[in-house]
């Protein structure tokens, strides 16, 4: 084999062990739940952050790779996914789950050696997305309610690694990222309607890219703004947020909910790719203000 050969293969390989483990995903993934713990924690301890992102990586990637385990027949209909390692044949299904496999027990396994119930709410993530998220996804608009949740758990998961603690204020964080999982993923939902149609996909709460559903992207983008600035108000015990982060946040959340009107008003795939650009750099930027504001103020 020549090493031009030897160098595709290698970087084939490559390509593929990231597009299985989805490490654009994961590694966003990862950046939630290092600002969760830098809200939570009192002294930052490098081991436990290291800890934090290797062991989230290995639970997001190994929920991505036993997601196209079990949707790979139904990637290969669809023009976004039909060239991932599965689907496209270039990776078997007995390599994808020793990968998958491997990162679960690696990755449950660095969680609790931070603590515990970080290992727990990480193992619970990774059963919620592969074995009810996902089989749902053909069935009811209702999944992406229950997808929700372990999309959720990361921002609150670094609270728990730092504290060993759930209460009110790894919950407002959840919350948080909770409400916000709608607007962005119904954002995906619609300027992909068609290509998840192929593949027999319900991520519109009507079904449809319609009134319904552009009013509901609305109304869940106003809870993530309610819940963003609780925080200020004093009444979320240790997590709190001054005044002015408070209304840089709001401010955040006014720029996002312009484009969930402008998908109402304008009904167009356009609209809805730039809401959920928005969604994305909405969420990026305020759990920045969190902990910016956390060690400034």
């Amino acid at each position: 084999m020549s090493k031009t050969s030897a160098k595709v293969i290698e970087h084939t390989w490559i390509s593929d062990f990231k597009e299985i483990t989805k490490m654009r995903l994961a590694l966003s993934v990862v950046f939630s739940s290092i600002a969760g713990y830098l809200l939570g924690v009192d002294t930052v301890s490098v081991t436990t952050l290291l800890l934090l992102a290797f062991g989230g990586y290995f639970m997001v990637g190994a929920s991505n790779a036993y997601n196209q385990i079990i949707e790979r027949d139904l990637d290969a209909l669809m023009d976004r996914t039909k060239n991932r390692p599965i689907p496209a044949g270039r990776m078997s299904v007995k390599t994808a789950f020793v990968i998958a496999t491997v990162f679960t027990i690696i990755g449950i396994s660095i969680l609790y050696i931070i603590n515990p119930q970080t290992a727990m709410f990480g193992a619970i993530s990774i059963f919620l997305y592969t074995c009810v998220y996902t089989p749902l996804k053909t069935k009811t608009p209702l999944a992406v309610f229950v997808g929700a949740i372990p999309g959720a758990i990361p921002f609150m998961l670094g609270w728990v690694a730092a504290t060993n603690d759930f209460g009110i204020e790894p919950g407002v964080l959840f919350a948080l990222q909770f409400f916000w999982q709608f607007p962005h993923f119904w954002a995906i939902g619609w300027f992909l309607y068609n290509d998840y149609k192929k593949g027999g996909f319900f991520m519109l709460p009507t079904g449809k890219q319609d009134r319904g559903t552009a009013v509901q992207t609305i109304t869940y983008t106003v809870w993530t703004i309610l819940v963003s600035i609780v925080p200020v108000f004093e009444v979320t015990g240790q997590l709190k947020l001054s005044i002015v982060s408070a209304i840089i946040v709001f401010g955040a959340g006014m720029f996002m909910l312009y484009y969930a009107i402008l998908l109402f008003k304008k009904m167009t795939e356009k609209a809805a790719k730039e809401l959920m650009l928005a969604s994305v750099s909405y969420i990026t930027f305020i759990q920045i203000i969190y902990v910016l504001d956390k060690f400034i103020r």
